[in-house]
């Protein structure tokens, strides 16, 4: 059952709220909630807490541009997953890390912490907002590195009982969709996704698990994306005819992600074109240069066709294209080709170049990425006839501008197809503005007709509200179906899981009712051992209760079986062997029972059995003191003989007096006392017993 509603502040900690349905799971976006920015979703269930991304919204600056952190208690937060670098994803993390009473875990992949540093150093560098609106500075950034932990894909972590794992989102390098599991119940988050592989990532992965819930993105709705060859087609033709007439292009992109496709792209289609090889093209960000070093050093974590690449030349190392790193670098002579930052043209260079070149109507501006509401980038698609520049002037808008998507978010058909595969009972849309995701809702409930599938659209700080039974039920199957068990009786079996059903079964029955099969190691393993096979008896029945003695039916050589788990052998006068069928618990008795026979070979002097009519009784005595001696000094450690003949035993400071005749002990220390008493009554018995055969 799942309800949505607008919920009193999460800060609360009341007390969990069960129906007979089961456990509350709660999830709140406090950002991307029927929009595209500041992606924040909090999750709560069993008492454990999980934000999913920390990041600000573009179109807004100071706290406004924060998610709604307000609603909650950042001191509960047990685990915070970043799945990419981008922005909207992960600029308030530095704010969220030093700034609030958070003191949980913070996650993300390798790349997505080596770009983080790189992307929101550079972002406090060219915000334009006064000191007051500045969220954070360097100092904090650098303060929240040391926290950050990196996860690679598919390592299973386990944080307080929150398991998660991660699998490649496509998107950009690094990014990462969380699958996170709590008493059994699987949350799926995507971010950032995408399903087809570009030039340089790989294409999203499909997980192996069907999650309770998936949190997906919606940012392209009901849109479906134009072949990828046709857009690139259009990108360099509009290119190519704007610098033939004499024209510049403005390509405003983020620093990382799609502008090292799109340069990859340019840098071919100039390789390609010797006319143009006198036409510069410009990666015009401050991040240029080490944005490259990135990327360059995470080859082996994009696809094979760059790895390919990387065998014969650096792919990211341009022939045709210049880094600018400041407009004072940048001479304004003839036609160019300019890729700059930010994306949204909201300030830096891409804005600086957007004044210089709007009143043109030779140059051409080509918007490559998804566009946020409330940024110059989003006004000029439609076309204004002025736009306001930096200055606060107004200027005509006579450069040709042109929308054309290399985002790399999942379109329509991705979506339905990656939710057909992967079947959820919850969908929980995100990330998308509130007419596309309202779209996009509407065509879900179409092809999820069949199938009872929840498809929720929540608005920021509006809960959604699920109840988990974390009782699972399984079925018996095959043999142990044919007889009812009694009342508290144990059902013993393999418990086999597929889909969200559970079932137990015999392991001869596997194979009949799934596609799975058992088998058995048998391990078998030799030991030197020259003593009495009776000591090791002895020894065993000090640790284990079930000790049964017996003789082996090929070899007649005497055994013992313990707890019906190890067989020990005794294959000659020199070697003992041990044989048993592989389990964890019979691999874990089996190596103490090897540990137990070294220790005597090493520690206890060897029972040499000798003929009756040669051993007198005073030395069958002294024998019998050396090997108590022996023993005690295995057991306590510091034992010496006194004046008085009795045996004085030290430990931890107190000390005890053992006389060898009678038995008794004499301690201040009850505890020792007794100890001494017990181990001595033992050891005897060890030793006085063990038969000598006859000559």
């Amino acid at each position: 059952m799942a309800s949505t509603g607008q919920s009193q502040s999460l800060k609360r900690r009341d007390a969990p709220v069960t129906r007979e349905g089961g456990d509350k799971l709660t999830l709140t976006p406090l950002g991307a909630g029927n929009e595209v920015g500041r992606s924040c979703v909090y999750m709560s269930f069993k008492g454990k807490t999980v934000l999913f991304d920390c990041g600000i919204h573009l179109a807004y600056s100071g706290m406004a541009a924060l998610p709604y952190f307000d609603e909650i208690d950042p001191s509960t937060i047990d685990v915070l997953l970043v799945t990419h670098f981008h922005l909207d994803h992960a600029a308030s993390l530095p704010y969220f890390l030093e700034k609030t009473t958070f003191r949980g875990r913070v996650f993300m992949t390798h790349a997505t912490k080596a770009i983080y540093k790189l992307l929101l150093t550079d972002y406090v560098k060219v915000s334009k907002v006064s000191v007051e609106d500045m969220l954070f500075d360097e100092k904090d950034i650098n303060r929240s590195m040391d926290k950050i932990e990196v996860v690679d894909f598919h390592q299973t972590m386990d944080v307080n009982g929150i398991k998660f794992w991660c699998y490649t989102a496509g998107h950009v390098l690094g990014a990462a969709m969380f699958m996170v599991d709590i008493a059994g119940v699987r949350v799926l988050y995507t971010g950032d996704y995408s399903r087809e592989e570009d030039r340089h990532l790989r294409a999203a992965e499909m997980p192996q698990f069907s999650p309770d819930i998936c949190i997906i993105e919606s940012t392209f709705g009901v849109q479906l994306h134009q072949p990828r060859h046709l857009r690139e087609k259009r990108f360099t033709d509009v290119i190519h005819s704007t610098i033939s007439l004499g024209g510049r292009v403005l390509i405003p992109a983020f620093a990382l992600g799609r502008a090292q496709e799109l340069l990859l792209i340019l840098d071919e289609y100039w390789s390609n074109h010797p006319e143009l090889h006198n036409i510069p093209i410009y990666y015009a960000s401050p991040l240029a240069k080490k944005c490259m070093t990135v990327y360059q050093t995470y080859i082996l974590s994009m696809n094979e066709r760059i790895r390919n690449q990387f065998v014969d030349s650096n792919p990211f190392k341009f022939k045709h294209i210049s880094p600018l790193n400041s407009i004072e670098d940048f001479t304004d002579v003839g036609p160019s080709v300019v890729m700059a930052t930010p994306g949204g043209l909201q300030s830096g260079l891409s804005r600086q170049l957007f004044d210089m070149w709007c009143s043109d109507k030779k140059n051409a501006c080509i918007i490559p990425g998804f566009i946020v509401e409330g940024t110059l980038a989003k006004t000029i698609i439609n076309e204004p006839k002025e736009v306001q520049l930096m200055n606060g002037l107004t200027a005509p808008l006579n450069m040709q501008v042109h929308y054309i998507s290399f985002s790399a978010h999942a379109d329509y058909a991705q979506t339905s197809t990656f939710l057909k595969e992967l079947m959820p009972p919850n969908i929980i849309l995100v990330h998308g503005e509130a007419n596309e995701m309202g779209r996009l809702k509407q065509k879900l409930i179409t092809e999820f007709t069949d199938v009872n599938t929840k498809i929720i659209t929540p608005k920021n700080c509006q809960s959604v509200e699920m109840y988990f039974n974390s009782e699972k039920m399984a079925k018996t199957t095959g043999k142990l179906a044919e007889r009812t068990p009694g009342v508290g009786e144990t059902v013993s079996g393999i418990l086999v899981k597929k889909g969200f059903t559970y079932q137990i079964m015999a392991p001869g029955d596997l194979h009949v009712f799934s596609q799975l099969s058992t088998g058995n190691v048998t391990q078998r393993i030799t030991i030197p051992f020259s003593g009495a096979f009776g000591v090791i008896k002895h020894r065993l029945e000090q640790i284990y209760e079930s000790v049964e003695s017996g003789t082996d039916e090929e070899s007649g050589s005497p055994t013992l079986q313990v707890h019906e788990l190890v067989t020990v052998k005794q294959e000659s006068d020199r070697h003992i062997s041990l044989h048993w069928t592989a389990d964890p618990i019979s691999d874990m008795v089996s190596d103490s029972i090897v540990a137990l026979v070294l220790n005597i070979s090493r520690e206890v002097p060897k029972v040499i059995v000798e003929p009756e009519d040669i051993k007198s009784e005073e030395e069958t005595e002294k024998k019998a003191e050396k090997v108590i001696y022996a023993f005690l000094v295995s057991l306590f450690g510091d034992v010496k003989i006194g004046e008085n003949g009795k045996l004085v035993i030290r430990v931890d400071g107190n000390v005890a007096e053992l006389d060898k005749q009678s038995g008794d002990v004499e301690s201040e220390n009850e505890g020792l006392k007794e100890r001494v008493r017990t181990a001595f009554r033992r050891i005897q018995s060890a030793v006085r017993p063990i038969p000598l055969p006859a000559s």
